[in-house]
């Protein structure tokens, strides 16, 4: 038995014509590229990329397949120099009767039943080259295609105001679109720890997750879990999902709440901190406010006691979020201590100190115990850490 690190919610990115998007400054978003960034510099042992439906993305596995760079393990999943790849889809439905459209990830095995997925999909949307695309079936229909596939069924990102289970698209149940039985696991989201998501009695049942949803290559592992399983392969994966044999989700990493896009809610306008039931922002006299999902949340309340026996939510604090901490810096760090998970964790405080200014040292090292002040996000903007320090 072995602990693994795993994000299972990472982005190629594609155009309307299947080409894989550009970052300035940054690499193309390929299969490639995230694999090696994903397991160099962050630090993963296994990834799930969710636009594998697209046939550039599929072309682009089987040519690696071809040069024998990328091998088919025999319990699922991808093996490519050093790290697993789950492929996988999300995917956007609106079922009558909902508030909004509701995003939901989907993993199979192997190539060959994705591109048995894909071409099922092929029929039921307007393109199939894009990411998150709307597909024109119920959630239980899909559910049901999955679990014809022995796929994994998943709702992402269930809290966020906009393309999500309860944030807009259910009013108080996941059973209003979905088969309960065909649900594998919940994916938080950015704004909500497993603490506030366990005051839902309905959830109690399912393991919880935490992925980056990462569009970019800095932002993969910005959230991730710590799995232990026999192997890190598809069927295993499942099997810690189900907790059998003593494999099991045992760590979930996530951005402190207060630090998401959409924990707290705020006028849509000016971002001020807002009451969903004024009607008038006091700041700027605009009339519309963005729930947040600490609001959405205690209306959903149905439980005043979790799960018992849940993993730890770690609270962690990205590099990216810390005040003075550049390219230069990033990449000293890195240098130095390998990974960021290390950098954000394990690497000696005094180490820290000898590589980077005291103040970026002094930052990450409050990050670790928790003791940094932190302004809420909400309507679409991040939380920030405040630049006075302890």
């Amino acid at each position: 038995m072995k602990d693994y690190f795993v994000d299972l919610h990472i982005h190629i990115g594609r155009t309307e014509t299947g080409r894989a998007v550009k970052i300035t400054g940054a690499k193309t978003l390929t299969f490639s590229n995230i694999i090696a960034h994903a397991r160099d510099l962050k630090g993963l042992h296994m990834v799930g990329i969710i636009d594998c439906h697209s046939p550039e993305v599929i072309m682009e596995m089987e040519r690696l397949l071809e040069e024998g760079r990328l091998l088919e393990l025999e319990e699922g999943g991808l093996y490519y120099e050093g790290l697993t790849v789950i492929p996988g889809s999300e995917l956007e439905i609106y079922d009558e009767g909902t508030n909004g459209p509701i995003h939901v990830l989907c993993y199979f095995a192997n190539l060959r039943t994705m591109k048995i997925f894909s071409n099922w999909l092929a029929n039921h949307l307007k393109n199939i080259h894009l990411s998150s695309q709307r597909v024109y079936v119920t959630g239980r229909e899909l559910q049901e295609k999955v679990k014809e596939l022995a796929g994994l069924f998943i709702p992402a990102h269930v809290f966020t105001p906009f393309k999500s289970l309860y944030g807009k698209g259910v009013k108080k149940s996941l059973t209003e679109v979905f088969i309960p039985s065909l649900i594998d696991g919940i994916e938080l989201g950015l704004s909500a720890d497993t603490q506030m998501a366990d005051q839902i009695q309905e959830l109690h049942s399912y393991p919880f997750l935490t992925n980056s949803d990462a569009h970019s290559l800095a932002k993969i592992a910005r959230e991730y879990q710590k799995i232990r399983m026999e192997k890190a392969t598809f069927t295993h994966l499942e099997e810690a999902f189900k907790e059998i044999d003593g494999q099991q989700i045992v760590e979930n990493y996530g951005l402190d709440p207060l630090l998401g896009k959409y924990h707290q809610t705020v006028c849509a306008k000016c971002f001020a901190r807002a009451d969903q039931h004024q009607k008038v922002c006091q700041q700027c006299g605009h009339r519309k406010v963005i729930k947040g999902v600490a609001e959405r949340i205690s209306e959903l309340k149905t439980s005043a006691h979790g799960r018992l026996h849940r993993p730890p939510y770690i609270a962690q604090v990205p590099l990216q979020f810390i005040p003075g901490l550049g390219p230069k810096w990033f990449d000293k760090l890195l240098d130095h201590f390998g990974t960021e998970m290390a950098i954000l964790h394990s690497v000696p405080e005094s180490a820290l100190y000898e590589v980077v200014p005291e103040k970026i040292a002094q930052y990450i090292v409050q990050a670790r115990r928790g003791t940094l002040s932190l302004a809420a996000g909400g309507g679409g903007k991040y939380g920030k850490i405040s630049a006075k320090l302890d």
